[in-house]
């Protein structure tokens, strides 16, 4: 896309293909984003059913932000360390497992 001085909506709408590319993405090839959206939706409904307050939903939808948000750098990491070293390498597993534990660690949390 071309650079331009003046504000331009559409310009501005189109800026945000890529992010929703990615979330496309996220879900087209890893499953473990269904399972984190299968559990996102059984808190809606439990939240529900139990009539949580406002500031519960304010902590819930944190905690479930913060889960698919861990799982998209996580993917993110792994797909650069793929291609930056497509060999098996113990420090690109490492930093694979570190990041693997960060979601892990939100999801328990959450």
């Amino acid at each position: 896309m071309k650079k331009s001085t003046s504000f331009s909506v559409k310009e501005r709408v189109q800026s945000f293909a890529p992010a929703f590319n990615g979330i496309k993405l996220l879900f087209k090839n890893e499953h473990n984003a269904w399972v984190h959206l299968f559990f996102m939706l059984a808190i809606i409904v439990l939240g529900t059913i139990v009539q949580l307050n406002s500031v519960e939903w304010l902590f819930i939808a944190l905690a479930v932000s913060l889960v698919f948000l861990y799982e998209l750098f996580n993917t993110a990491l792994e797909k650069l360390a793929d291609k930056v070293e497509p060999s098996f390498s113990t420090i690109i597993g490492a930093v694979k497992d570190y990041a693997s534990a960060a979601v892990l660690i939100a999801s328990a949390l959450q």
